[in-house]
């Protein structure tokens, strides 16, 4: 290599795996705000996909953190902890919407964690002979070998072929399309209440209630992937209590720690128990530090009322978004909504957005993904709508016309 080959493949050396040189680094966060390591400002309405649930470096949050860290960071699940039952309990309790539902559960450090592990506990409870999970085409429910064939995307299957047994897709919403799918080697059914990473598309009206009753005929279990929809993100704490379902199986992440890496798979008693000591097991979950930011985390979200909160500021965002010429549609639940556009333009949106200052990405070709914090204010909801509403028209191909895109509280003023 010439010393100017060489040079140049130095300047272009980024040391992180797969992930390309980033756009913007940011050293800062604050609620819905961002800074980036050049002073700039950003309205972050991404919150690291949904996961910063309470914004960037809640206070009560940081605190809980710094305290234990000096209390106990750390021990093995050979032995106990006293933060983890607390935070199980915890769940266990929103599970049942203010009421404990009886269950167990295993934490993990992820989703995709939480979600291997359901299909573990599924494989033992129903027996052997009937492993397959069988989930929706346009789902994503992990980047492990597992989790990767359980996504219903099979564009992102080909190139890691070949890829664990035990996995069949079937259409989205279409209930009678598990039908003939559910046969003897079936151990359940897999779905998320709102498909977020193709486009944020929520269920519609009795799909769920429709795969329950079809399940329970059948006898199988109902998984439910709350990873990106669970703990107040829908306007419910979980998105299948909008349908009033009890699942067997719920599995969740991303908002538990606001930040901190934490998973947790929550099964029904007699499922969870079919799962016995020795035969599934993790180094870090449920471990100290990640549990008491999850618990400061959910005290928060039950005094803010956070369910509640997110379905008003909902309707305020979509509103807004509704409002944005070239924007044809929203879709999503509470503060997990896309932004469809006329033209399959999104990445080029985002992209535009990221330089005005607004945080958003490009969930699919003609959409815009908006997952704020839930502790959102009005007026950074009308900030964003107002920087997203610059970003579509200054991408436009011309066949857009201008409209007014003020708030109905800027109108009356």
């Amino acid at each position: 290599m010439s010393p100017s080959a060489a040079a140049a493949a130095e300047r272009s050396y980024w040391p992180l795996m797969p992930y390309p040189q980033p756009a913007v680094t940011f050293v800062r966060g604050s609620g819905s705000e961002l800074w980036d390591d050049q002073g700039r400002r950003y309205l972050d309405f991404l919150a690291g996909v949904a996961v910063c649930s309470l914004g960037h470096s809640h206070p009560r949050v940081a605190e809980a953190v710094c305290t234990q860290a000096g209390r106990l960071q750390h021990v093995s699940n050979l032995f106990g902890n006293e933060l983890a039952p607390q935070l199980a309990e915890e769940i266990d309790t929103l599970i049942g919407d203010g009421t404990r539902a009886g269950g167990k559960v295993f934490f993990s450090n992820s989703g995709a964690e939480a979600n291997e592990c359901a299909f573990k506990v599924a494989r033992r409870w129903a027996g052997h002979g009937r492993y397959v999970v069988i989930s929706a085409y346009g789902s994503f429910h992990g980047r492990t070998l597992a989790t990767l064939h359980a996504t219903g995307q099979p564009a992102k299957h080909e190139i890691f072929q070949p890829l664990p047994e035990g996995f069949r897709h079937v259409a989205w919403a279409e209930p009678e399309a598990l039908i003939d799918a559910i046969d003897p080697s079936t151990a359940a059914v897999l779905l998320e209440p709102v498909q977020g990473e193709s486009g944020v598309n929520p269920a519609p009206p009795g799909y769920l209630a429709a795969v329950r009753k079809l399940c329970d005929e059948r006898g199988v279990l109902l998984i439910l992937d709350e990873v990106q929809t669970g703990l107040g993100r829908t306007g419910r704490w979980f998105g299948f209590h909008h349908d009033e379902v009890k699942p067997d199986i719920v599995t969740m992440a991303k908002a538990l720690g606001n930040g901190m890496p934490i998973g947790a798979c929550w099964a029904r008693r007699e499922v969870a128990d079919a799962l016995l000591p020795g035969e599934h097991a993790t180094t870090f979950g449920g471990q100290p530090l990640a549990a008491s930011a999850a618990l400061a985390t959910l005290a928060v979200m039950r005094e803010e009322n956070i369910p509640a909160r997110a379905a008003r500021m909902g309707e305020i965002l979509a509103g807004g978004l509704a409002r944005i010429p070239g924007v044809v549609k929203v879709r999503g639940r509470g503060l997990l909504l896309a932004a469809v556009l006329a033209e399959p333009r999104s990445a080029e949106v985002a992209a535009r957005a990221l330089e005005t200052g607004l945080v958003v990405n490009a969930v699919a070709p003609d959409a815009i993904r908006l997952a704020p914090p839930l502790l959102v204010s009005e007026a950074e909801i009308d900030e964003a709508v107002s920087l997203l509403a610059d970003a579509v028209l200054s991408t436009n191909s011309g066949t857009v016309s201008g409209t007014d895109v003020r708030t109905d509280r800027e109108a009356k003023s």
